[in-house]
């Protein structure tokens, strides 16, 4: 019997490169989702159940998506949100926290299918949204180093080899980062597995509560960054392939997925960018409509990690706390230094952009709103005076 020609798009180097964003997925950011949650107060259980849920969920999406359109849809948590949680989270229980997710995939829902994604990101400028951004990361990237006080051998020995992996295999960097941390984390006997036994973590229902200081202060940042920061790269990088993909319809599936898992930690699925040019290159096949393969093989690999979730929850919190931050920071280096050019590219927004950028990373809290909004605000309310007093000059 014939193999369906669909089959045999699964090639060799369509799986490898199927294996390679995943693993490159988890080792550049998982960090970040480790830290989020437990900035929400979440216990390692339910950190696990977090990340059970959310391996399911891109499992899930990135499999049917692709298989649905025939184009390599693969899907991610949002990496810059997972930041914006972590940073406005203070003081905030896990039922907001909860509450905060379904508000914010509620919003990304409804601008999927009433069509406003495009004119939302039309009224604030991309300036703005890229200075909040580097603002928000701005912390992270120095605890990249704060480290070195604490474990000079081990942050120092994780800073080479990003610099190196950089320089020689810059995709692998964030893996060889890694590596070579728990190597020397090993070395130092600085792991240190929990008593308990790792076993397989299921979801966890929790439920939601609606502070309306939270929703304002996180879920609105959280929405604005997941849609900027994740969702437009990730529609641009498959238009920048060659594909034409269902904007409305992939963004629209994937809130509804992260809405109805908000509950048990499904905090965002999004169409994802870096991660999903792995899929899309020519080493994959040669013929465009073909390279889907290698996301439907990430989307098995994404399964087989969330039914492991519960164990990666525990190895993290096994992990020097320094081996975490350094990791995280090194991460994002390559998102702050890109947030940071975009924010100053233009000139007649660059003095918007610095003030949104300084008021996000002061960390101010007025009226219980977080920073984030408030540089937001701000950087809004400076570009719309600085254009106001410009047409008045003409």
């Amino acid at each position: 019997m014939p193999v369906p020609l669909a089959l045999r798009h699964f090639t060799l180097p369509a799986i490898v490169a199927g294996l390679v964003a995943v693993l490159v997925s988890y080792t550049s950011s998982a960090a970040i989702v480790f830290q989020a949650a437990q900035a929400a107060g979440a216990t390692i259980e339910q950190t696990g159940s977090w990340l059970v849920v959310l391996g399911l969920a891109m499992g899930i999406t990135t499999i049917g998506l692709s298989w649905k359109y025939r184009i390599p849809v693969l899907t991610a948590w949002s990496t810059p949100g997972a930041v914006v949680l972590t940073a406005g989270f203070h003081d905030v229980t896990l039922s907001e926290a909860v509450g905060v997710f379904i508000f914010s995939n509620a919003l990304i829902l409804l601008s999927a299918v009433t069509g406003l994604f495009a004119r939302i990101m039309r009224i604030i400028p991309q300036a703005i949204c890229a200075a909040m951004l580097a603002g928000i990361l701005l912390r992270f990237g120095l605890n990249a180093f704060t480290g070195l006080q604490q474990n000079f051998l081990l942050c120092g020995a994780m800073c080479l080899a990003f610099v190196i992996g950089r320089q020689r295999m810059a995709r692998y960097a964030i893996l060889l980062t890694l590596l070579v941390g728990l190597a020397v984390a090993m070395a130092q006997q600085a792991i240190h597995l929990p008593p308990q036994p790792l076993r397989f973590a299921l979801p966890e229902f929790v439920a939601p509560h609606f502070s309306p200081a939270a929703l304002l202060g996180v879920g609105i940042p959280f929405f604005i960054v997941t849609m900027a920061s994740q969702n437009a790269p990730g529609i641009a990088t498959l238009q920048a392939f060659g594909y034409q993909p269902p904007v409305s319809s992939l963004i629209g599936w994937t809130g509804f997925t992260a809405l109805l898992l908000s509950p048990f930690g499904g905090f965002s699925v999004c169409i994802a960018a870096i991660t999903a040019a792995i899929c899309m290159s020519e080493e994959i096949h040669p013929d465009r409509q073909q390279r889907y393969a290698a996301a439907v093989v990430a989307g098995l690999f994404y399964l087989i990690a969330g039914a492991l979730g519960g164990a990666v929850g525990l190895l993290f919190s096994a992990l020097p706390g320094a081996l975490i931050q350094t990791l995280a920071g090194l991460a994002l280096l390559a998102t702050i230094a890109g947030s940071i050019q975009q924010a100053l590219a233009q000139e007649a927004e660059r003095d918007a952009a610095m003030i949104a950028f300084l008021v996000t990373a002061s960390g101010i809290q007025l009226l219980g709103i977080g920073a984030p909004l408030w540089g937001l605000v701000a950087g809004l309310l400076a570009c719309v005076i600085q254009r106001l007093l410009a047409k008045r000059k003409i």
